[in-house]
């Protein structure tokens, strides 16, 4: 391994921060994790991400790391800030690139978790050779990464292809960003849920094995579909209708070659896909039907954010 180069790639997420030590062709070498809760302020936490990745690269001392690559919720690629994550416990600006560099001397690149997610599954997965499509990972929240011609789509900003704010549902569900009928509202692994809970107080008792939890989520409803529970699929088929039929709107702007879906709700496979396939299908301008491919991630849940993250190193140094 001698005089390699590596990247490394980092995941920001709401409860967990993962870290790897990838090379080019997205093997990941060592990895590491820190909680991302129970730290004071971002700096501490960084600190910790800092004090991870020095020990890791201990065991490591011919490695020639090109740089840092960031995914977190709300990361802006041109400024290398977080701006007021929802899913993270610290508000305001965080200036993670900024202190990262200075802790560990090494060049940061930032961008949101999402877009992460893109550039990993176009530099190693299954949009390899794509130059048009649709990243969604359908998780606690809706994200999104849109390519286009080959590039990430940033818009002027860095906030561009915020698909889980659409409005799918006008003056529907209340969404954590203050406005109503999100798309993440419905089509996320949270959205399934409060689907679930407002159908269940309609269901007549005893109809239903959803209604023998105490704590629904989206595992135990596609469980109860498979084991042919109508009102877990229903609920499915409702979700997929309204992402569909989002989803057939979006398409109208990038026109892409396919939408992958990457998550914890993606793992639903069929039940998700089959409904969002049909009610996309029928709502397309007729230019636009039978030509867009809807796919799982071909990456491994674990690995993509890190992949993508580390991607992002690859992908600027190339520019």
């Amino acid at each position: 391994m001698k005089h390699d180069s590596f990247a490394i790639g980092i995941d920001i997420g709401g409860t967990n921060t993962v870290f790897g030590l990838v090379n080019k062709h997205g093997d990941i070498m060592a990895r590491g994790h820190v909680p991302t809760l129970g730290f004071n302020t971002p700096h501490e936490f960084l600190q910790a991400i800092s004090q991870n990745i020095q020990t890791k690269l201990s065991n490591y001392p011919e490695a020639v790391i090109q740089g840092i690559g960031v995914g977190a919720p709300n990361g802006n690629f041109y400024t290398g800030e977080i701006l007021n994550a929802a899913n993270l416990p610290w508000k305001g600006v965080i200036p993670l690139a900024t202190v990262l560099n200075d802790m560990l001397g090494m060049k940061v690149r930032v961008t949101n978790d999402a877009n992460a997610a893109a550039l990993g599954e176009m530099i190693y997965g299954i949009a390899k050779g794509m130059k048009d499509f649709i990243m969604v990972t359908l998780g606690t929240g809706v994200g999104s990464g849109f390519v286009s011609n080959g590039q990430l789509i940033y818009g002027h900003d860095g906030f561009a292809g915020e698909l889980g704010h659409v409005i799918a549902v006008r003056g529907g569900r209340d969404c954590g960003c203050g406005r109503k009928g999100c798309l993440e509202t419905y089509a996320s692994a949270t959205g399934i849920v409060r689907t679930a809970k407002e159908k269940l107080e309609r269901y007549p008792k005893g109809s239903s094995s959803l209604q023998l939890y105490n704590k629904l989520t989206a595992e135990s409803i596609f469980q109860a579909a498979e084991q042919g529970d109508k009102l877990a699929q229903d609920l499915f088929e409702f979700t997929g209708k309204i992402l569909g039929q989002t989803l057939a709107d979006v398409v109208a702007i990038t026109s892409p070659e396919a939408i992958i879906f990457f998550g914890g709700l993606a793992h639903a496979g069929k039940w998700i896909l089959h409904p969002t396939q049909q009610y996309m299908e029928v709502n397309l301008l007729s230019i636009y039907k039978n030509k867009v491919k809807l796919l799982p991630s071909a990456l491994p849940d674990a690995d993509v954010a890190i992949l993508g993250a580390s991607a992002l190193v690859w992908q600027t140094n190339n520019h």
